[in-house]
């Protein structure tokens, strides 16, 4: 297996850490934004604009891509980095939350998930053991173990009813075997009970896995109870292992997560806020609907070098939207993206400075929501 991880700075004052992941399919830096590419792309853009925008990881969702076209069909094309024509590193997730998302068709035992496709109402059963060879037909750089996503509300009994199936799960994930070159994570439930969490991370750790996840987050509830979650929980997972918050999500939680010791995350946030016309600048986000920018003639943000900014207006962009052209989802998309490229970047360059606190307060003091 060619993956490690390494730590190369600590931040003074604050528990964010700059770290490099080594892949079969090349360095990654982090902290680090993937964004989300479920039927093995990122909407709207290609494989060579996500590299010109600096995207380091791309995440591909398992329960899609099992349904259509199929992993053995990807397999046999010559795995997902080849059928994709992405040669930089590739994270695929269990399918754990897409049962989750689609509750309705899906129904869950100790041996696994039984669910109905949406696409033509098949029946199937994922199991820890199935989504694992469904990861490595895939060529997945990073594999996620299968895991139920705690859903919220949920009581303490419930919690720890679920936590026990995802330690079982990741167990078994563990147990069957890495069918790849890559690495495999174990993803850390417990719902929004601290003493669970504390629990799953003893008994995930234990099992010894390459890297650690904190899943189960964002599902609805308030913002600073997950930031709580986080903070208490973070500090127990080996410093050694890359530390993954699964599904988290603006600008403003990622630089307080970094700050908290996370260094990985994904979110569908800047992909799907650009395809709803809602741009990100430093100062919060920027609706490109409001007639105000209908003959506006500044870029989204001045002073942004992406490709949209340096070659659009806003009245431009608008008017794109507005007539529901596609070229719009595609200009929006490369501007969102970029934006949260670069601030991972930015905070990386703070984190080895020594300056982290100093532009954690400077960002926040400039957004205005």
């Amino acid at each position: 297996m060619s993956f490690s991880f390494e730590v190369l700075h600590n931040s003074k004052g604050t528990r964010a850490r700059l770290g490099k992941m080594h892949t079969p399919h090349g360095i990654v830096e982090t902290p680090v934004f993937v964004p989300v590419g479920t039927q093995a792309t990122v909407k709207s853009l290609t494989p060579e604009e996500l590299c010109e925008l600096g995207v380091q990881m791309v995440l591909a969702n398992t329960y899609h891509l099992y349904l259509r076209p199929g992993h053995d069909v990807i397999s046999e094309l010559g795995g997902l980095h080849r059928f994709m024509h992405w040669d930089r590193a590739l994270l695929t997730d269990s399918g754990g939350y897409q049962v989750f998302s689609l509750s309705k068709l899906s129904k869950i035992s100790n041996e696994g998930v039984t669910f109905q496709s949406h696409l033509d109402g098949s029946t199937h059963l994922l199991t820890p053991e199935k989504a694992m060879e469904i990861q490595g037909a895939l060529g997945s750089d990073i594999m996620m173990s299968l895991d139920e996503c705690t859903p919220y509300p949920a009581t303490h009994k419930e919690s720890q009813e679920s936590l026990k199936r995802s330690i079982d799960w990741a167990r078994r994930s563990k147990e069957s075997g890495n069918p790849g070159n890559g690495a495999l994570f174990g993803i850390v439930q417990g719902g929004m009970f601290q003493d669970l969490r504390a629990r799953g991370v003893e008994a995930i750790t234990n099992m010894g896995f390459d890297g650690y996840a904190l899943g189960g987050l964002s599902v609805g509830e308030p913002r600073e109870m997950m930031l709580d979650i986080v903070a208490s929980t973070l500090p127990l997972v080996p410093k050694a292992a890359p530390r993954y918050i699964m599904g988290v999500g603006t600008p403003e939680d990622l630089i307080q997560l970094v700050s908290l010791g996370a260094d990985m995350f994904d979110c569908v946030i800047p992909t799907r806020n650009a395809r709803n016309g809602r741009l990100f600048v430093r100062s919060g986000t920027l609706n490109i609907c409001n007639a105000r920018y209908r003959t506006d003639q500044a870029p989204v943000e001045a002073g942004c070098p992406c490709y949209t900014c340096t070659h659009y207006s806003r009245a431009y962009l608008r008017h794109l939207f507005m007539a529901k052209e596609l070229l719009a989802y595609r200009l929006n998309t490369i501007h969102n993206i970029y934006f949260f490229v670069m601030l991972m970047k930015e905070m990386r360059n703070a984190i080895r400075q020594g300056r982290f606190a100093q532009f954690k307060k400077g960002f926040y003091s400039q957004n205005t929501g």
